[in-house]
């Protein structure tokens, strides 16, 4: 009886061609346009900037200064009349070099800082690409400044090599199989509507819960013998499935499709797999438990569509899904550490950015595995009431 329920449920899925793009075209686009969007906010674009370069300094070091500052934003535009051009916003910014810049490297006593590169910004500029391009600047003229300091011991031997080995430029990120990984706007879109997609399953099976009790097919499947037991049971295990094809279509979205667009592309390489999957069936779990607690409580479609988009936006909202975490108040944070959608979030961020393995989203998993029993457990008790 059990696998007949299961392809009863399978069947009416498949007849449902709203829900089904619910739950599959809508995680999807969500993926692609806030990724797209939210590229630049992760990974300025600061070699976009229309530049250009005034130095009256021809030594090694400001042409390495130059050179690197080529490499990192690109080459900078004719410099005529650039006091007019910056003025005016067709230059954003000019870089000048003044004569006496290497001298200054090597010679500057300690405390003493002479004004030999000056970063000249159009009025209009972003303030936060101002202050992004000002502490670039800075960071090449303290390395120059650094390898001038070295140069001069050099003459101490391994002195010079030890005082290197204090000074290192560190991205913090993830080390997955040899790859040092930045943490990008995929790598924080896919995660979220992934766990925003599986929960969406709230609105199918409150929806289908509803036509069958409403046409009398879950009181004859009773008088037949099915136990509420039974029957919940065959309703999770084809939506558990419903969610895993959708967790593999998101990955993919982001692993393959997003590069075809111009994205950043989602990296499995080097992950936990066993930790990942786990954390995806915990999720799978959470959100049918959950929809099947709401289809049990709802006695209409009215109420199944307004419920479950209503929970669906209110825990995205509130789990970091819709607006990242680390930009919400400390009271919002806070907040969010209540949300089911959070935990799973979390736990996915965990496997896919910071290289955890199976124990360290234990915490996650036990969570999610609490959610889920307390939510089967009122679906069970609200279910047996009905008649």
């Amino acid at each position: 009886m059990f696998l007949a329920l299961a392809k009863k449920e399978l069947l009416a899925l498949s007849r449902d061609l709203h829900g089904l793009a619910a739950l599959f075209l809508l995680p999807m686009v969500f993926i692609v346009v806030m990724s797209m969007a939210l590229k630049d906010v992760y990974a300025p674009r600061l070699q976009a900037q229309r530049y250009a370069v005034v130095t009256q300094d021809s030594s090694r070091q400001a042409t390495q200064l130059l050179t690197a500052w080529r490499a990192e934003h690109g080459a900078p535009v004719d410099n005529r009349n650039w006091q007019e051009a910056v003025r005016a916003g067709r230059l954003k910014y000019v870089l000048q070099v003044d004569a006496g810049f290497a001298q200054a490297l090597d010679n500057t006593p300690e405390g003493a800082h002479p004004e030999r590169v000056h970063f000249i910004a159009e009025p209009g500029l972003d303030k936060g690409l101002f202050e992004s391009l000002q502490a670039s600047l800075i960071m090449h003229v303290a390395q120059l400044r650094t390898e001038s300091m070295l140069a001069q011991i050099d003459a101490q031997g391994d002195a010079a090599q030890a005082s290197q080995a204090l000074f290192s430029n560190t991205l913090v990120g993830t080390e997955r199989a040899g790859q040092h990984l930045r943490p990008s706007a995929v790598q924080q879109s896919v995660p979220g509507w992934l766990v925003f997609g599986m929960f969406f399953v709230v609105t199918s099976i409150a929806g289908l819960f509803v036509d069958e009790r409403s046409c009398g097919a879950l009181a004859r499947l009773r008088s037949l013998g099915a136990t509420p037991a039974t029957l919940l049971a065959a309703k999770i295990a084809p939506y558990m499935l419903v969610n895993g094809v959708q967790a593999a279509l998101m990955l993919a979205v982001g692993v393959w499709l997003m590069p075809l667009l111009g994205g950043d592309a989602l990296s499995l390489q080097g992950i936990c797999w066993s930790a990942l999957l786990l954390v995806l069936l915990a999720i799978s779990a959470a959100a049918v438990s959950l929809a099947l607690a709401v289809a049990c409580l709802v006695r209409s479609h009215a109420q199944a569509s307004t419920l479950g988009p209503i929970l669906n936006v209110l825990m995205a909202a509130l789990g970091g899904i819709m607006v990242p975490l680390f930009v919400m108040p400390e009271v919002m944070q806070q907040i969010a550490a209540y949300s089911p959608m959070n935990w799973g979030l979390e736990g996915l961020l965990d496997v896919l950015l910071r290289g955890a393995d199976l124990s360290a989203v234990l915490p996650a998993l036990a969570r999610l595995g609490g959610f889920s029993a307390l939510m089967l457990a009122g679906a069970y008790a609200l279910f047996r009431r009905q008649r």
